[in-house]
């Protein structure tokens, strides 16, 4: 098995390197097609990541990604189930590509959104769709007496 490598992106500037050896994967029978565990195989992959003590993170990253993850972790220990291919190569595939995406945004600075006014033309067409959503309302009801 190789090294994880995470892009580039915001957070992490050159990407990231996580070693083979600090990547735990575990093997089991996955639910799903097979039939009643004749000639199935463990395809269900389990791959997981102590955040705690992996050399891939700076003491700031490592600190930022434990905050954001606090949900999904145990303990330090994040973990990635990966069941959708009956091959398990496919599994493994997929679930060190999910761990890429997840420490990727883990690792991103949120973006603050700064607040804007509407344009004219947004609030125009919005007034005008307010009145031709009145009109038609207002075509519907029962005729008056006059």
């Amino acid at each position: 098995m190789d090294d994880l490598r995470v892009a580039p992106g915001p957070g992490a500037p050159r990407g990231l390197r996580v070693p083979a050896g600090e990547l735990v994967e575990q093997f089991s029978r996955a639910s799903g097609p097979g039939g009643q565990s004749v000639n199935t195989a463990d395809s269900r992959v389990q791959l997981s990541l102590d955040l705690g003590t992996t050399t891939a993170l700076s003491e700031a990253q490592r600190e930022l990604v434990i905050d954001r993850l606090s949900g999904r972790l145990s303990g330090t220990v994040l973990t990635i189930s990966a069941s959708a291919h009956r091959s398990q190569r496919l599994n493994r595939t997929a679930a060190r590509q999910r761990l890429a995406a997840v420490l990727r945004d883990a690792v991103a600075p949120t973006v603050i959104r700064r607040p804007t006014r509407p344009t004219s033309g947004s609030r125009r067409r919005r007034l005008e769709g307010k009145r031709l959503r009145s009109e038609t309302k207002r075509d519907r009801r029962r005729p008056g007496p006059e």
